[in-house]
């Protein structure tokens, strides 16, 4: 369905909010084509950009025409579209002393709620069926962390006694799961944790026999050293937490304070796009230059289409190095170029 082009900013955001909320992959790309030109139109940040590109919103016909805005404008400049009220919540990125931190307001919490959910549900099923143990003490220490909000949004829709944060406690997270060990009630355990954190917690176990009684356990990291530990491959990482545990693969999350979806790698580094995003690669040497989708072992700039990025910006240049996996909607984080700011999220390479 073509969006009336007289229609008011309003208008046009609840058409495409629903867009986006039905998006498939057949219709993806039409759909963010749409959200462009509405950017285009009402985004100021962004429309200076494609000015200063020459680039008039109607003349992109393919994704790959599309100009990312690169994502150190997070840092300085307020990204937003249209005239939504006021923000419900502010996302900071957590840099290190004295960098200049990237922000993302939200406005609309039940798009982004609802969209997270869908993703997570989309590869690892309802989050009813979950206890969700989130190991994040530095995101906890701030009160503008996506990934907490996150966090909280799932641990509540599991609606399980048994899910909650965990601060440095590592001994009471090893107890929880020992008390869900015993209880052996059939739901999936679901431990989420910044990588040093989930380092010391799998190096304080002595003893590691009860987690077999948690056959469905999911161990995943989001990244993230935050100067605690030295920063470490993403494998190097894997390996030393499964030296310690008794599971096959680690899972990842990727996601960024300046992105409202995310994707999941069930192990072995390969990430799965959510429904609401798609990975394009581009030159390294060459911003515009987008990649060929066939070229699926060259390391390139990821560029990322976020959907749910309705009420900021949906086309982001990211400072991370990645390729295209084989399968459609996958993707590999291979690190970060050279020269941009570190990152609490998502810094290990392959």
């Amino acid at each position: 369905m073509e969006l009336p082009r007289n229609s008011s900013p309003e208008v046009l955001r609840g058409a495409l909010r629903q867009q986006v909320l039905d998006v498939t992959s057949a219709s993806f790309e039409e759909t963010a084509l749409r959200v462009f030109r509405y950017q285009a139109r009402y985004n100021p940040v962004y429309n200076a950009y494609l000015s200063h590109l020459r680039i008039h919103p109607d003349s992109p016909q393919r994704l790959t025409e599309v100009p990312f805005l690169p994502i150190q404008f997070f840092k300085n400049h307020t990204i937003q579209t249209g005239h939504p009220s006021g923000a419900a919540i502010l996302f900071e990125s957590s840099g290190t002393t004295g960098t200049v931190t990237s922000r993302h307001a939200l406005y609309d919490t039940s798009l982004y709620q609802l969209i997270s959910e869908r993703i997570f549900e989309q590869y690892y099923g309802p989050l009813n069926n979950f206890h969700v143990l989130a190991l994040l003490p530095s995101y906890l220490e701030r009160n503008n962390s996506s990934l907490v909000y996150m966090a909280r949004h799932f641990i509540e829709k599991t609606a399980s006694s048994y899910s909650g944060f965990y601060l440095y406690d590592t001994g009471a997270l090893t107890r929880q799961l020992r008390s869900l060990a015993r209880l052996s009630d059939g739901r999936k355990v679901l431990v989420l944790g910044v990588t040093f954190a989930l380092l010391d917690w799998a190096e304080s176990l002595h003893d590691t026999a009860f987690l077999r009684d948690l056959p469905e356990l999911i161990v995943m990291e989001t990244g993230g050293m935050k100067g605690r530990r030295r920063e470490m491959l993403r494998e190097e990482v894997h390996d030393q937490l499964t030296s310690h545990l008794p599971i096959r693969d680690i899972h990842s999350e990727y996601g960024m304070t300046e992105l409202l979806s995310q994707g999941y790698s069930p192990g072995q580094g390969l990430f799965r796009s959510g429904y609401t995003m798609q990975i394009l690669i581009r030159e390294t040497n060459d911003p515009f230059a987008i990649k060929e989708q066939g070229t699926f072992y060259r390391t390139g700039g990821i560029n990322v289409v976020d959907l749910a990025n309705l009420d900021s910006c949906s086309f982001i240049e990211t400072q991370d190095l990645g390729r295209l996996g084989t399968e459609p909607g996958t993707f590999y984080v291979m690190g970060r170029f050279d020269n941009s700011d570190i990152r609490g999220c998502n810094l290990m390479a392959l």
